[in-house]
């Protein structure tokens, strides 16, 4: 498998890039995502937690112009889950705990900001979801996702390779439009196509991530006083092959894959939060419904 010979080499050149220069702690970006905290349903792209940690030379408000001088350094988790976790119906999805390790660059050329790296995504009982939940259910008094998780995905690893170009288009002082494209081969290989417009200045000056489930944009740096940023977007995408809805289990991808997003995002002296919702479209043939998840990071500084 070819991705796994490039992906290595990813891996293997990119921390070495900047040799001659060193590298300090940047920043944290987090974002958590569940349905719960949008339309109070537990199903389908049910709930995911990132952390992300940047570092490269001292930041000055913008991204450097030599790819592997900014490194992010990717932690997510995900769990999937059919509509319902105690009678799973015949043709809805199957249960897949997600855990994956990345390793991303960020940097611009001419007008065009770049994010190109690699993942290792681990799918199955191996990443140990389906007890994660089964514990947090417990605790809430929640139905336990036995059933599901007894038909879920099996063990696997796909390394992942994903890129991404944005076009910041500053508007005013205070609106900033975002175009953007990306491309990703690995668990799901798909090309997107979308746009962002930032309100505010909070974040502005920050490196932004985006969060692969919903496509929100979190700042993995701080750099900014009090304040706050309103994000709205959307984005589709053509999705070519899914290791997670998989043609040999009878399932067919829907023809594009939509998202729609809104958040706000609010820095105090001492507290910092982050809430947004998304409109998820259906992502097979067979799904009967949308779902709409929603995100949150709290920020704490002492």
């Amino acid at each position: 498998m070819n991705w796994a010979l490039k992906l290595a080499v990813a891996l293997a050149i990119l921390p070495g890039a900047v040799a001659a220069e060193d590298r300090t702690h940047l920043g944290v970006g987090r974002i958590f995502n569940n349905d719960f905290l949008g339309d109070g349903h537990d199903r389908w792209r049910t709930g995911s937690y990132t952390l992300s940690v940047v570092r490269g030379p001292e930041w000055t408000g913008s991204l450097p112009d030599g790819a592997g001088e900014l490194l992010e350094y990717r932690l997510r988790s995900e769990i999937i889950a059919p509509a319902s976790l105690t009678a799973p119906a015949a043709g809805d999805r199957r249960y897949a705990g997600i855990l994956s390790f990345g390793l991303h660059t960020h940097f611009e050329r001419g007008l065009l900001e770049y994010s190109v790296g690699g993942d290792m995504v681990a799918v199955g009982p191996q990443t140990g979801m389906d007890d994660l939940q089964r514990a947090a259910h417990e605790a809430l008094d929640q139905p336990l996702p036995t059933n599901a998780a007894a038909n879920q995905l099996g063990n696997a690893i796909y390394p992942t390779l994903v890129g991404q170009a944005t076009m910041p288009l500053p508007i005013s002082d205070r609106l900033e439009s975002r175009p953007f494209i990306e491309a990703q081969v690995g668990v799901e290989n798909f090309v997107r196509l979308g746009h962002d417009f930032v309100i505010g200045d909070l974040g502005r000056d920050d490196v932004w991530v985006r969060d692969a489930v919903t496509g929100q944009l979190y700042p993995a740096t701080h750099t900014a006083g009090p304040g706050y940023s309103v994000v709205l977007g959307g984005d589709i995408a053509m999705v070519t092959d899914s290791r997670l809805l998989r043609e040999s289990d009878g399932f067919s991808l829907t023809n594009a894959r939509t998202r729609l997003r809104a958040g706000v995002n609010w820095q105090g002296e001492k507290v910092g939060v982050f809430y947004g919702l998304t409109w998820l479209g259906k992502e097979f043939k067979g799904q009967d419904d949308s779902q709409v998840v929603g995100s949150l990071n709290l920020r704490l500084k002492f």
